[in-house]
């Protein structure tokens, strides 16, 4: 689908950056998509999302996080203005708001509008009375397709999709600089569509728009609110104006931009597939440098955890937390974020509270150290930060095994990661993947909309956990006294550092009963029951493994007197899933 869309604007005569396969046909939904909380569709469906307010100049910012679209069943923002009031100061408003979440600046997100209305049309050639019901609420016999109109044949010069019948260009199958021509160089009036949606004509344009089913009959020039938007911001304004007069800069501009917006979620270069992948980098595509030196083998390895496990003030904890809140920025839905290039290192990662930035520091400044050391001794071989971060928790849970009995435990570990620079990362985007809250670290809280223990199996869903793997790992790190801060909010051992199953033998105990510490439910205790003295604290993210059914009959394994083996092997498992998450560049060897 995303190449036909590449094929036919090359059909009509626009020079594309090129086009990467690799995307994968799921078929299926993802349900963990939050798409809002409104219950009714477009035009209304947005009283939620902008917390009941009606305040269009005011409001746009604040549309809920993470949320694009202005309203619930539309892709990003009404074509016919903020709650259809055919205002284009604010439509600007809310394009900068949802183009911004997308990803795009000023410059894309017009070149974006311009370049995609270049060619084409809208659909609204009759009025909305005639169309039935959308698909789910539609008869049986109209097997799932929906929206039947009753208009004639109910396609071609009677098709009615928005409502709206705009075409913006002379040459509509034709690449062109029309739209700007039209846009800028006419004078606009409301009127409306003859489905009755508000669309803008030039009254006094010439009839040179082609009808595209009536040869020989033309229509005067026609736009949308949100066409209109970018003449009535300054800054969108300014960037029209320029390419008006230098239309080769809108070219380039559109195709870095389509490009963009196609391969967005596609991940790292390294996932692009085909001849016509371009050549060009792009800091969206969270770039990496190339490999330098040679690759650190089994007797290096061996030494750089000594070495790890040797230097100043670093210990299980610490090396834990630092290799997993590197390595848990991955998001399975874009393919962003991971250990690769360690950018927690970087601004803004370095900085972020749930990383500690304190101890974060100290760990790092520890890991550059024996970088510094080893990479001075080692002749061609190089180790890079990022692997060094990982196999300090390699290192780190190696050591917790033993200290729990388990000798002879070795974790897997794939050298070759690079060291990203802060030029090659996008200080607003990398902003997007820090969490919110998340339940593996005990960091942050849960909101009216979502519950701690909800975004905890949301950020599960992101590292593409089963539900198994994501209970062994909050196990473990519980065991591993990994929460962010260094609290014994479910800590539930007295065996910190050492790798046991004791979170879910205490947690799931008859011995302990528990209450809530705070007024939000956020916090808990656990009183001993013979003694009635408070033995533990733990959070929902804790509590959630013992009160969700399915979660307790997972818990219920890994806290069998006979489980402590599989919880170590399983929890080394899933923790080495996800260090190699983002190791694409392993995968493509493979």
């Amino acid at each position: 689908m995303v190449l036909a869309g590449n094929v036919a604007l090359e059909h009509s005569g626009f020079e594309t950056l090129g086009f990467a396969g690799g995307r994968a046909d799921t078929w299926e939904a993802d349900e963990s998509i939050y798409w809002g909380a409104e219950s009714t569709f477009v035009p209304k469906g947005n009283d939620v999302r902008y917390n009941g307010s009606t305040d269009i100049y005011e409001r746009a910012d604040k549309l809920e996080k993470p949320l694009g679209a202005t309203h619930f069943g539309l892709i990003y923002v009404n074509p016919e203005g903020p709650d259809g009031s055919s205002d284009p100061k604010a439509s600007a408003l809310d394009i900068r708001t949802a183009f911004g979440r997308m990803g795009m600046d000023d410059e894309e997100t017009a070149a974006l509008i311009i370049g995609g209305h270049t060619l084409g049309k809208t659909h609204g050639a009759v009025p909305a009375k005639n169309i039935g019901p959308e698909p789910m609420a539609a008869d049986l016999g109209e097997m799932g397709l929906g929206w039947h109109n009753s208009v004639n044949e109910g396609n071609g010069p009677d098709q009615m999709t928005s409502g709206l019948e705009v075409i913006w260009s002379t040459t509509p199958t034709k690449w062109s600089n029309h739209f700007l021509k039209s846009l800028l160089g006419n004078n606009w009036t409301l009127v409306e569509s003859p489905a009755g949606h508000k669309q803008w004509e030039a009254l006094n344009g010439k009839l040179e728009y082609p009808d595209p089913f009536v040869k020989g009959k033309f229509r005067r020039p026609t736009m949308l609110t949100s066409d209109l938007a970018l003449i009535n911001d300054p800054s969108y304004l300014k960037i029209c104006k320029r390419w008006h007069d230098n239309p080769k800069e809108l070219n380039a501009a559109f195709a870095r931009a389509w490009y963009k917006l196609l391969h967005r979620d596609l991940g790292p270069v390294s996932r692009y597939l085909g001849p016509e992948v371009a050549k060009e980098k792009f800091i969206w595509q969270d770039p990496l440098p190339e490999r330098k030196g040679d690759i650190i083998g089994e007797a290096d390895i061996s030494s750089l955890k000594s070495a790890i496990l040797s230097a100043d003030g670093l210990d299980v904890s610490k090396l834990v937390s630092t290799a997993w809140n590197s390595a848990s920025t991955f998001r399975g839905t874009d393919k962003r974020g991971g250990a690769n290039g360690a950018r927690i290192a970087l601004e803004p990662q370095v900085n972020w509270v749930s990383n500690n930035p304190k101890q974060l520091k100290q760990v790092l400044s520890a890991l550059k150290k024996v970088q510094k050391d080893f990479n001075s001794k080692s002749g061609s071989k190089k180790v890079s930060l990022a692997d060094l971060i990982v196999l300090g928790g390699v290192a780190a849970i190696e050591k917790a095994a033993q200290a729990a009995g388990f000798k002879d435990v070795e974790v897997p570990f794939t050298p070759g990661r690079v060291d990203a620079t802060q030029n090659q990362t996008d200080l607003v985007q990398f902003g997007y993947l820090e969490p919110l809250a998340d339940g593996f670290r005990n960091y942050g809280h849960g909101t009216a909309r979502a519950r701690t223990e909800e975004i905890l199996v949301d950020r599960a869903a992101l590292l593409t956990l089963t539900p198994p793997e994501m209970t062994v790992l909050v196990g473990g790190l519980r065991a591993l006294n990994a929460n962010y801060d260094g609290s014994s909010n479910g800590i539930l051992t007295e065996k910190k550092g050492q790798l046991t199953n004791d979170f879910f033998v205490n947690l799931l105990s008859p011995a302990y009963s528990w209450a809530k510490k705070d007024s939000q439910g956020e916090l808990w205790t656990g009183t001993d029951r013979a003694t009635k003295s408070v033995k533990w604290t733990a959070t929902r993210a804790d509590l959630v493994f013992g009160s969700h059914a399915e979660l307790r009959a997972i818990s219920e394994v890994y806290g069998s007197a006979d489980a402590k083996e599989k919880f170590v092997k399983d929890f080394i498992s899933a923790w080495t899933k996800v260090m190699n998450l983002d190791r694409f560049d392993v995968k493509a060897e493979k």
